[in-house]
């Protein structure tokens, strides 16, 4: 099993931090996001990772290096020339990732859910894609049938929806995390810079795509200085 960090974005929620170095570094109770990140997908048994920098991408680099990569072996996936979103950051990364099941994951989610346990699910059950979701607060939802197979996406700000039915189960949040099947790749038909909720929505009719409800475990968005403060409580 292989991981996908993302890291690439600007982090503009971050500001005045993010004006001189990437999100991925910024410190919660001392450690950077990066790291938290890379020590659970470790504590989940994955060594392997590829990360895609963009915005400052070079000290992502650096910290890597000065930390020898933390005991694993890591590819970086370079987007500086363009920042190409979760779908063409995905694509771009497919070299380091083919041959095998991986997870993804923002490097700006910081979570206590059991990745062994998603992962066991996602070994059972063999979905296209499982998506971790949770009830909580979120402008943007995902949509799941009774099976909790996706069948929608919707933005309660602005009213906009894509559904493929008309009996939905469940409304959740979605987490930031998802395991992919190693076929994946073959199913993209999006080139450039694009959202992979894009391509999920357009295979959720002809392909099974699983939501993983972990509700009730903590998970913090560390995107604004205040989540900062509320991640440092949870996470030591």
């Amino acid at each position: 099993m292989k991981a996908l960090i993302f890291a690439a974005g600007l982090g503009t929620r971050l500001k005045p931090f993010t004006d001189v170095h990437p999100k991925a570094l910024a410190l919660v109770n001392g450690k950077t996001l990066l790291q938290r990140n890379i020590e659970y997908l470790k504590a989940a048994g994955i060594h392997e990772m590829v990360i895609n920098i963009h915005h400052f991408g070079n000290q992502i680099v650096d910290f890597l290096q000065q930390h020898a990569n933390f005991g694993c072996h890591i590819e970086i996936s370079d987007e500086t020339d363009e920042v190409l979103e979760t779908g063409g950051g995905l694509l771009k990364a497919r070299p380091f990732l083919e041959g095998d099941n991986f997870v993804v994951l923002n490097v700006d989610i910081l979570t206590q859910m059991d990745l062994t346990q998603m992962l066991a699910f996602h070994q059972t059950h063999s979905p296209l894609v499982t998506l971790a979701v949770s009830d909580r607060d979120s402008s943007r939802k995902l949509m799941f049938d009774h099976n909790m197979r996706l069948c929608g996406w919707k933005n309660f700000v602005t009213g906009e929806e894509i559904i493929n039915q008309t009996q939905v189960y469940k409304v959740s949040a979605f987490s930031g995390i998802h395991i992919m099947r190693k076929d994946i790749f073959d199913y993209i038909d999006e080139r450039g810079k694009f959202s992979i909720m894009k391509t999920y929505m357009r295979l959720m009719s002809d392909q099974i795509l699983l939501g993983y409800d972990h509700s009730g475990d903590i998970l913090i968005d560390v995107g604004k200085p205040e989540a900062i403060l509320q991640a440092e409580v949870f996470f030591k």
